[in-house]
């Protein structure tokens, strides 16, 4: 497929960088020519222009491929924009208590700041709610495109800010739906399909015949690709190689290349990634260690260049499970169909476990009292992120019983430092930055995603001396469990001097969101482990601990309820998720944008000419 092919892809996404661009590939596959977006234009009548547009779905995800647009800016003359389609609501806050619109209006002048370090003036933000952490990515287009708006919604404005811009290379999202967030995915389809349909007059044609845009079709569709292992230093420069997943070639910029004031793209990208305060992303050194010759580079699929998507091979899985089967389709429609190419992993056989029935309630304490949890303990093993430093670090258990109509579990955790302590009243649902335990509860072990089940965490100690707090959160029903898990108790003990904790709780099965079927009970209980003072975890474990085991519910464990039956009539509950999204009106720098642009606040309609 490729004549060019050599002989020879912090926590979560902290430690690398990405992004590419348009132009067909140079005559004679020079792999020391640097790839980039098509040669610098004025572009079309509309002042919005950019060379190269970067559609992303939350602040912050278009920093791993800051060092590329800044590169091709100062060595191309390439001018980049960004269009963010939530402000991070939902996400977190390593400085402060705000959340939800509070939360999003920080996050755009985080954003906002670390982009304009490598040269980027405008940032496009669609206003659509950003609802916490999910894999699934119908999900987030659900809740993007809700009543009364249009279905197509949130790509009417993709189409909308894609005409406005004239880019001759959109960059996006991995599309593809393995182990990431739900919304990196939709807004990787999205960018997908508005590439394909801006050029087309009848799409969205009151676009046109109403507001004055013409039909744009840009030149060169790229997608992140972070986990693409390619080769390292700067041989990797402008390397095209075939990706063994989907067939599609991969291109690298890289970022160790020196910028005209004497600092590598790579460092430059560091200090504007630390402009993400809010997630925690002060936590990475100021400093850029690795060396030269180890350093990789930024990596993008081209899925499409010259207008046209790429032609490779389809090899369709059999055995899909329901999220990539709908993967599968979606990219059928676009005519894409091997961007599923190898989509679906091989998942592992999941733990299992029976839950032996108590004749006496467990007092929630933090201990396991005699008799309390006769089963067998279930280890919890490595997970994702720096591994525990020793054995006497992050070594963890967890037990479960059942009494009745509740559930209890005790999670006992070997830890040698201890994270930050959060507030209670404020910081809760944040456990994930700190030293804290989840159990997640598929009721029906048939969920495609979190938003039908049950997802507690707690904290095992607070600020000022305050003990356990539990939240839910990233499923059916989420915030503070006084309010959506009502009957739920959490109790720990911490050792002094410390040397880690026991985490305990009641876990109602009424507060499930549908009956439980004893038989297909499917759960995961997930350490999340810091060791700083830095509101930054570092470390996790799991029982199920395959890939997305903190949301993908298909690879969580069985858990047996022999002898249980869910009382007739418990009732099955939709998804009631956060909606609140900040919006553009109430941003001074979004709306002098809008101003200088044209391109009206949210890349909403432009008023009839």
């Amino acid at each position: 497929m490729n004549p060019c092919k050599p002989r020879g892809t912090l926590s979560l996404a902290l430690a690398v960088a990405g992004l590419l661009a348009a132009v067909p590939w140079v005559a004679g596959c020079d792999t020391k020519a640097v790839p980039s977006g098509r040669t610098p234009s004025s572009g079309g009548a509309d002042r919005a222009h950019a060379d190269v547009l970067f559609i992303g779905a939350h602040p912050d995800d278009e920093f791993q491929s800051l060092a590329t647009l800044g590169r091709w800016k100062e060595k191309d003359g390439l001018s980049s924009a960004v269009v963010t389609i939530t402000r991070g609501e939902g996400g977190s806050n390593a400085v402060g208590p705000e959340e939800g619109a509070a939360l999003g209006m920080i996050r755009e002048t985080e954003e906002r700041k670390a982009v304009g370090t490598l040269g980027i003036r405008d940032v496009y933000y669609l206003d659509k709610p950003d609802f916490g952490y999910t894999l699934n990515a119908p999900l987030a287009g659900t809740v993007w495109n809700r009543k009364p708006q249009r279905p197509t919604d949130t790509l009417e404005r993709l189409v909308r800010v894609i005409r406005a811009t004239t880019p001759k290379t959109v960059v996006t999202m991995d599309p593809r739906p393995f182990n990431q967030h739900g919304a990196h995915q939709q807004a990787g389809r999205l960018a997908t399909e508005a590439f394909t349909r801006a050029g087309d007059p009848g799409a969205f044609p009151g676009q046109i015949a109403e507001e004055g845009y013409r039909p744009w079709k840009p030149s060169r569709l790229l997608t992140q690709s972070w986990g693409f292992k390619g080769p390292l230093g700067s041989q990797c420069d402008g390397q095209r190689i075939d990706d063994e997943n989907t067939g599609l070639p991969v291109l690298g910029v890289w970022p160790g290349e020196r910028s005209s004031g004497g600092k590598t793209w790579a460092q430059l990208e560091r200090d504007a990634a630390r402009t993400y305060k809010t997630q925690g992303f002060l936590s990475l050194s100021e400093e850029v260690g690795t060396p030269l010759k180890e350093m990789p580079c930024e990596w993008f699929t081209v899925v499409a260049e010259n207008g046209k998507p790429l032609q490779v091979e389809e090899r369709a899985q059999s055995g899909l499970r329901p999220q990539y089967a709908e993967f599968r389709d979606w990219a059928r429609r676009m005519k894409m169909p091997w961007l599923a190419n190898e989509a679906q992993p091989a998942y592992p056989d999941r733990p299992s476990a029976t839950v032996p029935e108590v004749a006496k309630a467990a007092v929630v304490n933090g201990t396991a009292d005699p008799g309390e949890y006769p089963g067998p303990a279930l280890k919890l093993t490595h997970w994702e992120g720096t591994r525990c430093s020793s054995e006497r670090d992050c070594a963890a258990d967890a037990r479960f019983a059942r009494h009745g109509d509740d559930l209890y579990a005790l999670v006992h955790v070997t830890d040698d430092k201890r994270g930050a302590a959060l507030d209670a009243g404020h910081d809760c649902k944040r456990h994930w930055r700190t030293d804290s335990v989840e159990i997640g509860l598929d009721p029906q072990g048939r969920s495609d995603d979190t938003s039908t089940t049950f997802k507690a965490a707690i904290l095992p100690f607070t600020a000022d001396g305050g003990g356990a707090c539990a939240a839910r959160d990233g499923d059916n029903r989420q915030g503070p469990a006084s309010s959506t898990a009502p009957g739920m108790v959490a109790a720990s003990t911490v050792t002094e001097p410390y040397r880690g904790y026991t985490v305990e709780a009641k876990l109602p099965l009424a507060a499930l969101p549908a009956p439980v079927d004893p038989d297909r009970l499917s759960a995961n209980v997930l350490l999340y482990d810091s060791d700083t003072e830095d509101k930054t975890g570092h470390s996790r474990l799991a029982w199920s601990p395959f890939g997305g085991a903190q949301a993908d519910p298909y690879v969580w464990g069985g858990l047996r309820l022999p002898g249980y039956v869910p009382p007739p009539g418990r009732p099955t509950h939709p998804p009631v998720l956060p909606l609140e999204a900040a919006r553009s009106e109430r941003s001074e720098a979004s709306r002098k944008q809008s101003d200088r642009t044209g391109v009206p606040l949210g890349c909403g309609p432009r008023r009839p000419r």
